[in-house]
């Protein structure tokens, strides 16, 4: 049965697109929005803009169509992230690696975001942005100071990029695209 389902996943492929829809969500200046222009046009701009409320982008990645909700990071749009997560196939959550003094708030959001009923089994993708930067915290630093060993009603994924020298974005867009295989 095994190799009949593959084989019938593989011709879908060729013949169907699929589609999968993701939030980014992270504190301000975390790489939300430079995230979403590396995945979508492999670029890097120095002059970004604070994302204000939500920004939504769709990148067609060879047969897999990505729905991007880019969330603002201020405390004043924090409460809206649920909203956003509800039904996603994945959440993104974005996290500033090298400013070691922003971990504690972004543990607890990112804590108190996933203690959110209607996001239950969503997986997670937590992505430690800017390790182009000397003081950036290693994989295994951040894993340990977000407490990720603790969760555990969800699939949980860390990489370590950065998207001002594109490092990592093709294994975040490998991962995307093997969970679009499992969407809703």
């Amino acid at each position: 049965m095994g190799l009949w389902d593959s084989l019938l996943n593989w011709l879908r492929s060729w013949f169907f697109k699929q589609e999968m829809e993701l939030s980014l969500v992270g504190l301000q200046d975390a790489g939300k929005t430079s995230l979403v222009n590396s995945i979508a046009t492999g670029g890097y701009s120095e002059d970004m803009i604070p994302t204000v409320g939500f920004n939504m982008r769709k990148v067609t990645k060879g047969n897999v169509t990505i729905k991007l909700w880019d969330l603002g990071g201020q405390r004043r749009f924090r409460s809206m992230w649920e909203r956003y997560c509800r039904g996603v196939n994945a959440i993104l959550y974005v996290v500033d690696a090298a400013d070691w003094d922003s971990i504690p708030v972004t543990k607890t959001e990112l804590h108190d975001l996933l203690m959110k009923p209607a996001l239950n089994g969503i997986p997670l993708l937590v992505l430690g942005n800017k390790i182009d930067k000397s003081q950036a915290l290693t994989k295994q630093a951040l894993v340990d100071q977000l407490g990720l060993g603790t969760i555990t009603d969800r699939e949980v994924s860390c990489y370590m990029i950065s998207c001002k020298e594109s490092i990592n974005i093709d294994m975040v867009m490998d991962w995307l695209i093997r969970h679009s295989k499992t969407a809703k």
